[in-house]
């Protein structure tokens, strides 16, 4: 028996059916990749901005250290020397808490931009797929279905990559 060939009409149904799902699931994909990628950009630059405050009280402790060295070298009093000699202790040890502040800061800043680029490649991936999905219905073409699922596969591993980083 002779099948007759699918009518437009008939084509586009099937592909409606198939590519709503599909952008539906690939839209709810964006979305969740564009909450955490927006999240991760936001530790980014809470992380730059306080390991920038933390190195410039560094800094600051810094000056006052070597002010306190240089009145402990110009003064001849002993007990005056030895007060002053206190606070060059102290300012090396608020130094040394301070950095390690910021070195800290700035390795969980370097991981958070290390998983940036798998958002962004994530979402434009995500994207170009819808894209193609609706071209898929418009022109009626199961080739350029088959070609969104392909591409939003690969979005689809991209958001996993990056939300694996994430945990």
């Amino acid at each position: 028996m002779e099948t007759k060939p699918l009518t437009r009409s008939e084509r586009e149904a099937q592909i409606k059916d198939k590519a709503g799902f599909v952008i539906i699931f690939l839209a709810a994909l964006l979305a969740i990749n564009t909450m955490f990628g927006g999240q991760n950009s936001s530790r980014i630059m809470n992380n730059t901005v306080s390991a920038n405050n933390l190195w410039s009280w560094y800094q600051a402790k810094n000056v006052r250290q070597v002010l306190y060295e240089t009145a402990v070298l110009q003064n001849t009093d002993p007990r005056v020397k030895a007060e002053l000699t206190v606070e060059v202790e102290r300012m090396a040890a608020d130094k040394q808490q301070i950095m390690e502040k910021a070195k800290h800061l700035e390795q969980e800043r370097d991981l958070y931009r290390e998983k940036s680029p798998w958002f962004t490649w994530a979402g434009s991936t995500l994207q170009i797929a819808i894209v193609l999905l609706t071209a898929s219905i418009l022109a009626v073409s199961m080739p350029i279905f088959w070609l969104s699922l392909v591409v939003g596969s690969f979005g689809t591993l991209f958001v996993s990559q990056a939300l694996w980083m994430w945990f």
